[in-house]
């Protein structure tokens, strides 16, 4: 990051502070430390974030905008695993980790802002941190663990309609903000199914 950064850039970099002081306080000299490690810039909508295919070298914040994290399979559907507003981190965890190509392309659905993170140096900062490693396991426990369970109960217990109220319920800010298609696409319907539901409720 710029030693001087933009009043945009010095907005962005507060929003990330704040959304990481949310999982745990972070000191100044961890934010210090972290701010090298991060890099601002814009990506427009139907951009790519990281592509499927590719190993990541960083995970991302959202500083404004929308980004979708879907995968494609063999016949050319795509499934949207997970979307991103503002205040989220989206990247590929499990590629990273395993310093292997990633199965899931990331796309701006909208024209977006995001602070990427190198993740190697991310790793060595949080190693040598004990706030940055309470966020960690704070951030996985609140996004992985619990919103997992969540997940594979939808998918496994609730029929369609369910899966949609669910989403609604949980996504109320991004109802508005995502074509239609792209909602059946998470909940594993088609367009003409979540059409039929919409108009039933």
């Amino acid at each position: 990051m710029n030693s001087n950064p933009s009043v945009d850039e010095q907005s962005a970099l507060q929003a990330l502070r704040q959304s990481l002081d949310a999982y745990w306080p972070i000191s100044e000299s961890t934010w210090q430390d972290f701010l090298v490690i991060s890099h601002c810039h814009p990506i427009p909508k139907h951009g790519l974030l990281y592509r499927a295919g590719d190993v990541p070298r960083s995970y991302s914040y959202v500083v404004k905008g929308l980004i979708r994290g879907y995968v494609i399979d063999d016949k050319g559907n795509e499934y949207n695993k997970n979307f991103f507003a503002e205040g989220t981190f989206p990247g590929s965890m499990t590629a990273l980790l395993t310093s292997a190509p990633s199965r899931l392309s990331f796309e701006a659905i909208e024209d977006s802002v995001v602070i990427e993170i190198d993740f190697a140096a991310y790793r060595q900062l949080m190693m040598a941190r004990d706030d940055l490693k309470l966020f960690q396991i704070h951030y996985l426990e609140r996004n992985w663990l619990l919103a997992k369970d969540v997940r594979e109960i939808e998918i496994v217990q609730e029929d369609a309609t369910e899966r949609y109220l669910r989403f609604v319920a949980g996504h109320t800010s991004l109802v508005d903000r995502l074509p239609q298609y792209h909602i059946a696409s998470h909940l594993g319907i088609t367009p003409t199914q979540l059409s039929r539901i919409r108009k039933n409720l």
